[in-house]
């Protein structure tokens, strides 16, 4: 059997949440009489606990979350009288609980302790049309912002802003995490706006951002969405982006994170053609391993490797490509490999003699053909409507050498394959 094993602050909260039910039956009522908005503090502290690093307090969260759905859905209509358990019960209905939650206790709300417009617009956002609000929310968001609402409500402000107006959506975001410092409010609010930085090319702001996001939270289950925006601004502006940005971004991970870092933008580098970076991402990486990182190390050299095919060292790159153990990656990375092997192979073959005489004689051809006037030029409109091959005579016609015609046919059907797999790549990033 397996033993979940949680942290002490999260077993303190969990104890706060729920020991009385424990004592049954004595206590049995106890949990009953929790004043909602004490059990979200709980909710809240274990979420923010999970950003920051506490993967275990996962199961805690989801098991709070229907705890604190039961109470609302059972409590007495008296109960929401006080605003704190009002704020509550939206608080809940933004931070991954049951919508449907909030719906029954609007339908119920005849005293009118419910803010219907703010009520209604999340009912309206968590159906999925938050667009058609965006106008009243934004109103909403500054009217409660000195409440417990406010972070929350400029969070979800931000989200229904963004399809119309990105930059202005970074406004509610800043807002959002400066007032909700270290929650799950401020991790979710700078993540996304690293996002929208990168796609905007907002170089500046997203080196920031993501400064700011590698800082505070290298350990959220949701880092490695941030780590796919960063390696895309990297690649995607490098040059504008410089090596001592991208060292300064990451220099807050622990190696092993820095090194997937590098991982992606080296294999990211390689697949988009940026060779320069490739190499220099590859080398960090490779840098970075140790006894225990034999995999990794492999990869930085399979990407250094495959960066380094299109220069003049060509020959030590296919050496160090061939040398690669097959089981150590994945299929991706040996179809990887096996393409930049087969540019290799293209790169180093040397012509033969008869390929060097075909080159030849259809340079010859070429050059009587620019002679002629235009009308007369094979294939031109104005001569005739033959094709090019057929207009040339069988005298002048340059012979095709078997060998050579089926060496460019392999060549040229091996580098579709390429092409074909690049764009397949580009496509699944």
């Amino acid at each position: 059997m397996t033993v979940k094993r949680w942290s002490a602050p999260i077993l303190l909260a969990a104890s706060a949440l729920c020991g009385a039910a424990f004592a049954w039956p004595v206590h049995a009522q106890q949990k009953q009489d929790l004043a909602p908005y004490n059990m979200l503090r709980s909710l809240q502290f274990v979420q923010d606990s999970v950003v920051l690093g506490d993967h275990s307090a996962g199961e805690m969260q989801r098991f709070m979350l229907g705890t604190l759905d039961e109470r609302l859905r059972t409590a007495p209509a008296a109960v929401f009288e006080d605003p704190r358990n009002v704020d509550a019960a939206l608080i809940y209905a933004m931070s991954g609980g049951n919508p449907t939650t909030l719906e029954f206790l609007a339908s119920r709300d005849i005293a009118g302790n419910f803010d219907n417009r703010v009520t209604d617009a999340l009912r309206k956002y968590l159906s999925g049309k938050g667009s058609l609000i965006a106008k009243s929310l934004a109103d909403m968001a500054e009217e409660y912002k000195d409440r417990k609402l406010g972070p929350y409500l400029a969070l979800v402000t931000g989200n229904v802003t963004v399809p119309r107006d990105p930059k202005g959506a970074l406004a509610y975001y800043d807002w959002a995490r400066l007032t909700a410092p270290g929650t799950i409010i401020e991790e979710a609010a700078l993540r996304r706006s690293v996002a929208i930085t990168v796609d905007a090319g907002m170089v500046d702001k997203a080196l920031n951002y993501s400064r700011q996001y590698a800082r505070r939270f290298e350990h959220s289950p949701y880092a490695s969405q941030f780590v796919d925006f960063f390696v895309q601004l990297v690649v995607g502006h490098f040059g504008e982006v410089k090596e001592e940005d991208i060292d300064n971004s990451v220099e807050f991970f622990d190696v092993d994170r820095r090194r997937e870092v590098f991982l992606r933008i080296a294999r990211a580098a390689t697949i988009g053609g940026k060779t320069e970076l490739a190499r220099l991402a590859s080398a960090k990486a490779e840098a970075l391993g140790g006894d225990a990182a034999r995999q990794p190390e492999t990869l930085a050299r399979l990407y250094g490797g495959v960066a380094t095919v299109p220069t003049k060292n060509t020959g030590e790159a296919m050496q160090a490509l061939s040398a690669i153990p097959d089981e150590i990656l994945s299929p991706r990375d040996r179809a990887l490999r096996e393409a930049a092997k087969v540019i290799a192979e293209q790169v180093v073959t040397k012509p033969t003699a008869e390929s060097l005489a075909q080159e030849k004689l259809a340079n010859i051809t070429n050059a009587n053909d620019a002679n002629l006037p235009i009308a007369q030029q094979p294939g031109h409109e104005v001569g005739g409507s033959k094709p090019a091959a057929e207009g040339l005579s069988a005298a002048t016609a340059a012979p095709v050498d078997a060998a050579f015609q089926t060496f460019v046919d392999n060549g040229r059907s091996k580098l579709t394959a390429i092409d074909d797999l690049l764009n397949e790549e580009k496509a699944s990033k």
